[in-house]
């Protein structure tokens, strides 16, 4: 198999220059690497739990992990049609290209394979209506409330566009209306 490295403008692994491995091998057993590997969650992640606070914070009304939707969005504003994906920076490749040659080529045909896949979702959802939005753990950790500001904007989006074209605060009337309507 040929290595390749690809500049940050590239998304194409195949048209780089070859680049020289770095990985040296696990440092743990296999039994330990196992343990390890076992205890890796799937759901009620930190970085889930905080997006989970600020959107309970925030007022808004979300589902988390909807099997309907693909890739089972960690969570779904449904009236704002939007899914919410928080994204461990390793396992779906934050900035892959500046790390992949330190895996073994199976760990990197795996994240390879992820990335790959988080595109095909992503463009499944848009073509389907959804507005997708991708947190990543280091942003979550990072600055919180500039990911809170982004969901609130694409809430807010969505009421705008819904209603009289640039009149956000008749957006907002509509949208307190109905959420009183609902209680």
């Amino acid at each position: 198999m040929t290595i390749v490295r690809r500049s940050r403008q590239s998304k194409d692994l195949a048209s780089a220059q070859p680049a020289k491995r770095l990985h040296r091998g696990d440092i743990m057993s296999p039994e330990k690497r196992s343990a390890v590997m076992a205890k890796i969650r799937g759901k009620d992640t930190k970085p889930e739990l905080a997006v989970r606070a600020m959107l309970l914070s925030a007022g808004l009304d979300f589902e988390e992990h909807v099997r309907a939707l693909p890739g089972r969005p960690d969570f779904v504003i449904r009236d704002a049609r939007l899914a919410i994906f928080v994204d461990g920076d390793f396992w779906h490749g934050r900035n892959f290209v500046d790390w992949r040659l330190k895996l073994s080529e199976k760990w990197e045909a795996k994240i390879a394979a992820t990335i790959e896949r988080d595109r095909r979702i992503r463009r499944e959802l848009r073509r389907s209506g959804w507005r997708v939005i991708r947190l990543w753990e280091k942003q979550i950790a990072k600055d919180p409330r500039r990911c809170l500001r982004r969901i609130q904007a694409a809430v807010t989006r969505h009421l705008c566009s819904e209603g009289e074209p640039g009149n956000l605060a008749a957006a907002i009337r509509k949208a307190r209306v109905d959420d009183d309507k609902g209680d």
